[in-house]
């Protein structure tokens, strides 16, 4: 079977079913597992995302002002490949190329492939995501001992705070530096099965800009940092960029942890779980150990 995944999560799903080896090419952004890195790329993006994050918001604005696409698909490539499945998404207008640009095409290909489309805003939402991948790609028994497991370390996670009788710190999560933007969807449920309170957000609201007043009103007693679709050094710099401001000077008296949010919380697949389990570390060192370093950096 030939499988395009057209974004990073996708990607992550499909191996994470052990189904590497179908994947025949991948988005300009899939970078894990490190296996697929060689693979045809078959989007493109006008963003620079190299850019500091106010320039990228300008940029992202500016071209949707536009009604130009932020993405686009190498359709030639994809018809020479004649994929079996095609996994995109319906979630996010300026995380990925257009569910319906893909659709369109697989319409136009004989024979037609599958289009798997990837919604989840929850936890829960993400297993049915993996679930329906894998009925796609006959992995259907693999997802079925995959999200068993990850049950299985969410559950655990749960016991030990209940054992505990762990206390709850409120945490604020911020998914974007400029604008400020709140986490949401699946990230604050994150929160909440790590143990914490979400003073921004409730669980399956869609991101949103806040105001540093809305969060330094919210009393955090943890901060954490993982602009979408940074890595673990990208969030070290913008978490200590935020703490240098004068107008930040009250969350230096905080905890305050850079995440590699790449690996943990931008992408809505199996490793949100890993995402849970740092959090939990974070606030609760004692129960869990500390997190660890390749996930999580404490800037202050």
């Amino acid at each position: 079977m030939k499988i395009i995944s057209l974004l990073p999560s996708a990607t992550e799903i499909v191996a994470s079913l052990g189904a590497t080896h179908q994947l025949c090419a991948v988005s300009h952004s899939c970078d894990w597992p490190e296996e697929i890195r060689a693979l045809p790329r078959v989007t493109a993006t006008a963003v620079d995302s190299t850019a500091a994050a106010g320039a990228i918001d300008a940029q992202v604005r500016a071209i949707a002002a536009t009604g130009a696409p932020l993405y686009t698909i190498d359709e030639a490539r994809i018809r020479a490949i004649a994929p079996d499945v095609i996994v995109t998404q319906a979630l996010c207008d300026v995380c990925a190329v257009s569910e319906g640009d893909v659709r369109a095409l697989a319409a136009d290909m004989t024979p037609s492939p599958v289009v798997v489309t990837l919604d989840g805003k929850t936890m829960e939402g993400v297993f049915t995501d993996i679930t329906r991948v894998a009925a796609a790609i006959d992995a259907s028994d693999e997802a079925e001992e995959l999200i068993d497991g990850l049950r299985a370390r969410l559950r655990h996670v749960h016991e030990t705070l209940k054992a505990a009788k762990a206390p709850r710190p409120r945490v604020a999560m911020i998914e974007w530096t400029e604008p400020l933007f709140a986490g949401g969807h699946w990230v604050p449920e994150m929160v909440a099965r790590a143990g914490g309170v979400d003073v921004l957000a409730k669980p399956g609201d869609h991101s949103a800009v806040v105001t540093i007043e809305q969060v330094r009103a919210g009393a955090p007693d943890v901060l954490f940092v993982g602009p979408c679709g940074y890595d673990l050094a990208a969030s070290i710099d913008a978490a200590r960029a935020l703490l240098a401001r004068d107008d930040w000077a009250w969350a230096r008296a905080l905890p305050v942890w850079a995440l590699d949010a790449n690996a943990l919380t931008s992408r809505p697949g199996p490793r949100l779980v890993h995402g849970v389990e740092t959090m939990a570390a974070a606030m609760h060192p004692a129960l869990f150990g500390a997190p660890l370093a390749m996930h999580a950096v404490r800037v202050h």
